[in-house]
């Protein structure tokens, strides 16, 4: 069913350029990386892309990554038991491993599953999120096929000043974060800490006989525990070498339902960079990096299990401005991928890979083109070539037109591969093609803009429930489209998105052809409406997403779902804030995966100090 926030998103978009009367137009003036690995403005982009900023995510009072991201454009969200719990993310119908996230340019998706531990990432340590949407392997390598998602630590500038918050809410939840940091014309440094702890609710309704879900019968909460540690810094030395670098670590204490019910994990990203910029038209950035995901499992009968995963990377890139408008960049990345644990017994515990790459960017008037390819060199699975074509021509009335044209690859992961339970060593990288076209407004402090896109995809590597097996797909079908919008009316903030999505399995012959691929919702939403009255913010979100199968032969049905969360925020003094939200406040019960659940109605209370 489509939920009834898509239809209220809908009707707010469709008034959104009669209606509009902005005072400001700040997210017009967004810078973005990561769509073309340079610093663009947001509505240059030819990708369809979002950036969520330091002063939305503080805004949002979300608790987690994964709740500040749910109903955005494109994006499918899964969870398997509320806080702290594993989460997938489908971007634009591919895979969950499909998109490849990275954190301050560092690639975080496990070595093993492919997948990021974005439940474990803390939303406190966050400065800015970028949503690049379509296929970017002729930029990223392997894995991006659904996108990319980029997300950077904290930044300080300004003079050195604390910052604190302090909060607690439902279901046990405390949380207490806090740093300090500033910076100068020549250098700035920052570092912070943050603890998030919940009593939790019954992740999974599952029983053992009949056989359903996580296969238990605990009907217990099942707490988390979050602790986080960040420190950053970077130093000009002059108008040509800068340098700078960050770290962040997370260790996280889960418990829940199954024969493993408690586990310790940690994700730990590091990152250096340096520029050198010998002349206006020239830039050599050299980044180098390491992240490492580690887990500990623990079940009845001092059962244990572990994993291990390591990737080094390092990188090289040049920008050349040709002339006005016009922009060269062209470098090489390499990768090393080692496992270590249970895992390292697999048939193939590290691989490398090399990756060579050029982009153009250029404008000649109206128009707009961005043209890039890239060779990566697989030690297991050999050459991959991949590329991408993307045009904009601007309009009058503040209106563009977009077209691109992408390819993707991915290999298959050490546990598709070498899984003793599932793995299939057999498997080949699969192979994706990708078509996009939109249509975008801006006017004086609102926008709105509508893509439609197209993926095909060569075998697909999905799970088969009855088989209990990897296996692939031969070939399966995306299409999709998206509508997003915001403005400024009367004092009120307006941002809503619209998704709409088609992933179907397309392998003449199969006894699945045509049915949906497993957990994508066609339809999601999300509405957020803010006002500051004086000292006083309140704001409303609403978001929600139609019905999904479970799996793959379309039997298991997971109802559609919609929800509404109410937030304030009071300035007490120019540096002090109190906050309450209330999510859910329907207490609807509903779910993402079959057989866990989500929480109900939860309220939420914390004190900011933020020096103004």
């Amino acid at each position: 069913m489509k939920p009834r926030t898509a239809v209220l998103s809908l009707a707010v978009m469709a008034t959104l350029p009669a209606l509009a009367q902005a005072e400001t137009a700040t997210a017009l003036d967004q810078v973005l990386v990561t769509a073309t690995r340079t610093p663009i403005a947001l509505q240059d982009s030819i990708a369809p892309a979002q950036v969520i900023d330091r002063a939305a995510i503080e805004s949002s009072q979300a608790t987690s990554l994964q709740e500040l991201l749910r109903g955005r454009a494109g994006i499918n969200l899964t969870n398997s038991g509320g806080l702290g719990k594993q989460s997938s993310l489908f971007l634009r119908g591919t895979n969950s491993s499909h998109t490849v996230v990275l954190v301050d340019g560092v690639r975080i998706n496990t070595a093993d599953f492919g997948l990021a531990m974005l439940q474990d990432l803390p939303l406190a340590q966050i400065e800015r999120v970028e949503i690049v949407r379509g296929p970017q392997s002729s930029l990223y390598g392997a894995d991006a096929i659904g996108g990319v998602i980029q997300i950077f630590t904290r930044r300080n500038t300004g003079d050195f000043a604390p910052h604190l918050q302090l909060g607690g809410g439902s279901n046990g939840l405390r949380e207490a974060s806090g740093g300090i940091g500033g910076g100068t014309e020549r250098g700035w440094f920052g570092a912070d800490i943050a603890y998030q702890h919940t009593d939790g609710i019954n992740a999974c309704r599952g029983s053992v006989s009949p056989f359903a879900g996580c296969g238990a019968d605990e009907p217990d909460r099942d707490g988390y525990r979050n602790l986080s540690k960040s420190l950053r810094g970077g130093y000009t030395f002059n108008d040509q070498w800068t340098v700078e670098g960050s770290a962040l670590r997370a260790d996280g204490r889960n418990h829940y339902d199954g024969y493993y019910n408690y586990s310790e994990t940690r994700q730990q990203v590091l990152a250096g960079k340096v520029r050198y910029t010998p002349s206006e038209r020239v830039t050599l950035t050299a980044n180098v990096g390491r992240s490492d995901n580690e887990s500990q499992d623990y079940g009845p009968f001092d059962a244990r299990g572990s994993a291990q995963t390591h990737r080094d990377t390092a990188s090289l890139q040049g920008d050349i401005g040709l002339a006005e408008g016009q922009l060269l960049s062209a470098g090489v990345d390499w990768s090393n991928d080692n496992l270590d644990g249970s895992s390292a017994g697999y048939l193939v515990d590290s691989r490398r890979n090399t990756g060579v790459f050029a982009q153009y960017q250029g404008r000649f008037g109206r128009h707009q083109l961005q043209a890039s390819v890239r060779n990566d060199d697989n030690a297991q699975f050999g050459n991959h070539t991949t590329g991408s074509l993307g045009w904009a021509m601007a309009l009058d009335h503040g209106l563009r037109l977009t077209a691109s044209y992408g390819t993707a690859f991915k290999a298959p992961t050490f546990s598709d591969l070498y899984d003793p339970w599932s793995g299939v060593p057999t498997l080949k990288p699969e192979k994706a093609k990708s078509a996009n076209i939109g249509i975008a407004q801006q006017g004086q402090g609102w926008r709105w803009a509508l893509d439609a896109y197209e993926t095909r995809i060569d075998d697909l590597i999905t799970y088969d429930a009855a088989t209990f097996m990897m296996h692939q797909v031969e070939k399966a079908r995306i299409r999709g489209a998206e509508l997003t919008g915001g403005t400024t009316l009367a004092g009120f903030d307006i941002n809503a998105q619209v998704s709409w999505t088609d992933p179907r399995n397309r392998t003449s012959g199969s006894s699945q052809y045509d049915n949906l691929l497993a957990r994508r919702a066609r339809q999601t939403a999300r509405l957020d409406v803010d006002r500051r009255f004086g000292d006083l913010r309140l704001g409303v979100t609403a978001q929600g997403a139609g019905r999904r199968f479970d799996d793959a032969a379309n039997r298991v049905t997971v109802a559609g779902y919609g929800t509404l969360d109410l937030r304030a925020e009071y300035a007490l003094t120019p540096s002090w804030s109190l906050l309450a939200r209330a999510a859910n406040v329907f207490d609807r019960r509903y779910e993402t995966v079959a057989w866990y659940n989500q929480p109900g109605r939860e309220y939420q209370l914390s004190m900011r100090y933020q020096p103004k």
